[in-house]
């Protein structure tokens, strides 16, 4: 069975801000339908989309009041159903959040349970009579909410969140709601979703137990979700979401048979963060340091890769030094940080609107051993909104034309869910798709030429990486060996230019071959004399099986 997770592209996007296709303000359905064309000219072959689920929208979607439905604000299941199709027909995957750690106060599931200690929801929360004596420890959000337990006056007792107060955790430890969390997956496979994007992993698999706080997390949720999944859909796929220390990675995975046996896909936080630390230090050997300290993966597993996504860059496995010196680089403005541990940024402000660097990070990120993962907006530099709160700044519209509401939506700019990003050298009259659509030259172009590329070289995905002495600190040079051939790149990560010298004998008897780079090195390659420009990058192929 083809494991197509391996050697697609994952587009993220959140549908209330991609196109509004009835002039309500609101992004929908019909619109990203309308807009399927263009993600596939782009490259992607996987859509991940953000709650679509009847919600307050108190949290981007991530506070649920239904997990059967759409939200009308977006369109109807038949909607979907359309987009489905649509997708199919272009070769287009759509995987969904799954957000089941919590839902929103408002749905009707909590709304019984405070109402009634009888009610048959009351156990599917996490309450306690007392005071817990850790109701001010573990926030998620640090500097934002104070407390994970909060006293409802309505219930008389004491209710747990992680995450915020109108997010109460749902209780994982209830047989009952393991039940639904399996229905709720069955349901969307059953309309022909490819997977799942499984929200706040580690959350959902600790201990709901306020008088335990130190028992081991239950992976057996996490192994129950893969047995429902693969008996619904063999072919889709689990993508959690799980910023844990080195040494609980490969419990995400599980392994039975040398195969994943729980998740098959997980975020490479590590991974981001050492990219970050490399971009702003402009040495390559944070990147190299994680490369070589990667856990070898099941067979088939596979990591996720990103530069940016919906949150906030989350910098809080750093040292304190190596955190400081990222904030320096590309978050030097208090307003600029969030949680007392990330950036709410997009990459293109980060890097000053440089597209060299731009182009050398998001090389740098396709080259990465495992799947991509880009936000909307990625592929033309959009920028980010600092009057908006919290994580907010980075979900704006996405910015089609230089027309009004930056061609998003024919509302009232009152009507609008957000506000485009208007001014600036970000705003959508100089940043936007259908500008860079008539510029060969534009980052739209450049992507679309580098994801095209990428889909000919799927050792990256699915093949063994090694990385090699470059002799620069600030060059990355490493390969990527699968069974139909054998590619090299190299990343400056400095302005200024170099040169290096490699073992000719990387190549055997092979002539390398130029597939990408920065600009133009000439005809033929020379291993031994491989010249660099300053920020620039190089996609050698050393050799194919055909």
């Amino acid at each position: 069975m083809e494991r197509w997770y391996r050697n697609t592209v994952i587009y993220s996007l959140d549908v209330s801000m991609f196109q509004d296709a009835n002039g309500d303000g609101i992004g929908d359905l019909p619109g990203l339908i309308s807009r399927l064309d263009y993600l596939s000219r782009l490259g992607v072959g996987t859509i991940w989309l953000n709650p679509i689920y009847p919600s307050p929208r108190l949290d981007g979607g991530y506070d649920i009041t239904d997990y059967y439905t759409i939200d009308p604000r977006f369109g109807s299941l038949g909607d979907f159903s359309e987009l489905l199709n649509q997708a199919d027909e272009l070769g287009l995957r759509i995987m969904l959040d799954l957000v089941v750690n919590h839902t929103s106060d408002q749905h009707p599931w909590f709304q019984s349970a405070r109402a009634d200690p009888d009610s048959p929801y009351r156990d599917w929360y996490v309450w306690s009579e007392t005071e817990p004596p850790d109701r001010w420890l573990g926030t998620a959000f640090p500097g934002v909410e104070k407390e994970t337990w909060t006293h409802d006056p309505v219930a008389d007792a004491w209710y747990r969140h992680r995450f915020y107060r109108w997010q109460p955790d749902l209780n994982t430890d209830n047989p009952e709601v393991r039940a639904e969390i399996y229905k709720i997956i069955g349901y969307w496979l059953r309309l022909g979703v490819a997977g799942f994007r499984i929200d706040a992993a580690p959350f959902l698999v600790e201990s709901r137990r306020p008088d335990e706080p130190t028992t081991w997390p239950d992976y057996g949720l996490l192994r129950q979700i893969r047995e429902t999944v693969s008996w619904r859909r063999a072919d889709a796929v689990l993508l959690a979401e799980a910023n844990v220390g080195d040494e609980e990675l490969l419990e995400y995975f599980g392994e039975g048979d040398g195969e994943p046996t729980r998740m098959m896909m997980l975020f490479a936080f590590r991974l981001n963060q050492a990219i970050m630390l490399a971009l702003a230090r402009e040495d390559a050997g944070p990147v190299r340091a994680v490369l070589d300290r990667l856990p070898d993966l099941p067979r088939h597993a596979q990591w996720a890769t990103f530069l940016r996504n919906h949150d906030e860059v989350d910098l809080g496995r750093l040292s304190d030094d190596e955190r400081e010196d990222v904030f320096a680089a590309f978050g030097p403005e208090p307003d600029m940080r969030l949680y007392d541990r990330g950036i709410r940024r997009r990459l293109a402000p980060m890097l000053a609107g440089d597209r060299r660097r731009l182009e050398m990070a998001y090389s740098l990120q396709l080259t990465m051993p495992g799947t991509p993962v880009l936000r909307y907006g990625d592929e033309i530099g959009m920028g980010e909104d600092l009057s908006r709160p919290e994580r907010e700044a980075i979900r704006t519209p996405m910015q089609w034309s230089h027309t009004d509401n930056a061609g998003f939506s024919r509302a009232e700019p009152e009507q609008l869910i957000a506000p485009p990003i208007g001014a600036g050298p970000y705003g959508y009259p100089k940043i936007n798709v259908t500008e860079q659509r008539l510029d060969p030259n534009s980052l739209l172009t450049w992507f679309e030429r580098i994801l095209h590329t990428r889909r000919e070289c799927e050792e990256i995905g699915t093949g063994e990486h090694q990385v090699l002495d470059s002799g620069q600190p600030h060059v990355l040079v490493h390969t990527a060996t699968g069974q139909r051939g054998r590619t090299l790149f190299l990343h400056n990560l400095s302005p200024d230019p170099c040169h290096c010298s490699l073992d000719p004998r990387l190549a055997g008897d092979s002539t390398p071959l130029g597939l990408a780079a920065d600009a133009d090195y000439g005809t033929g390659v020379d291993l031994t004399a491989i010249d660099l420009n300053g920020y620039g990058y190089r996609w050698i192929r050393l050799h194919r099986s055909f």
